[in-house]
């Protein structure tokens, strides 16, 4: 056995021990009413590469109780899972000689970026491609994993889904530039919907996006509850394409989120956006956001729940690596104490124990 092999071996026991708990976390039961959703952020990516099948196969074990896929599109117009159309972070695409002429460097959403981008790549191309993981200074055990895995589809995290009984959350990404170079995400995305008898209110599944015209235009086509992203800075793209001076602050305002409401049914804030933190990242009160949204008749679902250092406030960090794991539970109950009805988590299993414990189950 090669010292590679061990190596990987070895990180992968590591990896799986860090995910023990996740069988105990699957045999309790799902939310009940009145308990947030516990939505495993691209899988269980605290575990595994994100957005691949794996990823997602932990995160349903650990007890999610839906999975985010990001939708962009292929050159042939299939809808395929990856966080970003450019893809030189997550996947092995830079070191396939057979595609270095696939490089380029485009403008989308007026920031230019050089890279290989999934609408110059069949599906089929695609599928030779194999994950890695985005941020392996902060994730080095996922780095076992990478190699191992395909890019999914859309069709193919519909189908896990529905045989292990969890809802899909997908984002479209960047739907005003797919618009633009004729790869519209939304009308395939309605027909896979439909397709698969998820076209219902009934259905276990949101449709979220950063842009508001899709979503507008996905409220008149769909039935499935739709949530407006937002961010704790800038404005949507479409709002800045159309010359429209709202910013995601005007959004989220008391009067913004009952004209949110006019078409979603949620709304997916910066956690931040929520609790605030000051110049030295240290949690502030919290705004009055999650009361105001519920007013205008709004769910509200924060992103993202991390567990490394680098991504918690530093009330609840824990030593000074920002790879290692801090006080995450604290930062899940606070929010969870705040009323929020779900939480994206790249680690589902603290996310679902954590809410247990809040719940008293």
């Amino acid at each position: 056995m090669s010292v590679r092999v061990i190596a990987s071996a070895a990180v992968g026991a590591l990896v799986v021990g860090l995910a023990a708990p996740a069988a105990d976390a699957r045999r309790s039961p799902g939310p009940q009413r009145g308990e947030p959703l516990v939505i495993a952020h691209r899988g269980a990516s605290a575990y595994r590469p994100e957005h691949t099948l794996a990823a997602y196969r932990l995160a349903i074990d650990m007890g999610a109780d839906y999975i985010e896929p990001d939708l962009v599109s292929t050159k042939d117009g299939v809808l395929v899972d990856r966080h970003e159309n450019e893809i030189s972070g997550t996947t092995d695409v830079a070191s396939r000689p057979e595609f270095a002429d696939r490089r380029t460097t485009k403008v989308v959403d007026g920031t230019e970026l050089t890279g290989w981008f999934t609408e110059d790549f069949t599906l089929a191309e695609l599928k030779t491609l194999r994950a890695t993981e985005r941020i392996p200074a902060l994730r080095p055990a996922n780095t076992a994993f990478d190699g191992l895995y395909e890019v999914p589809t859309l069709q193919e995290v519909i189908d896990l889904a529905q045989r292990e009984g969890v809802g899909i959350y997908p984002e479209t990404k960047h739907p005003t530039y797919f618009d633009s170079i004729d790869l519209s995400l939304e009308e395939p995305l309605v027909r896979i919907l439909r397709a698969n008898g998820l076209d219902t209110r009934r259905a276990k599944v949101f449709v979220q996006s950063f842009e508001v015209a899709n979503l507008r235009e996905l409220a008149r086509r769909v039935k499935v509850p739709l949530v407006q992203l937002t961010s704790a800075t800038g404005r949507p793209y479409d709002f800045t394409a159309k010359g429209d001076p709202r910013t995601y602050a005007d959004l989220t305002s008391a009067s913004g989120l009952r004209w949110v409401a006019r078409y979603a049914d949620g709304l997916g804030p910066d956690k931040n956006q929520i609790v605030p933190r000051d110049a030295a990242n240290r949690l502030q009160p919290p705004t009055s956001l999650v009361r105001d949204a519920h007013r205008a008749g709004l769910q509200v679902h924060p992103y993202t729940f991390r567990p490394e250092n680098e991504f918690l406030a530093a009330d609840h960090r824990e030593g000074t690596r920002p790879e290692a794991r801090g006080n995450q539970p604290a930062e899940l109950k606070l929010f969870f104490k705040l009323g929020v009805d779900g939480v994206f988590a790249d680690n589902p299993d603290t996310a679902v124990a954590v809410r247990r414990k809040v719940f008293g189950r």
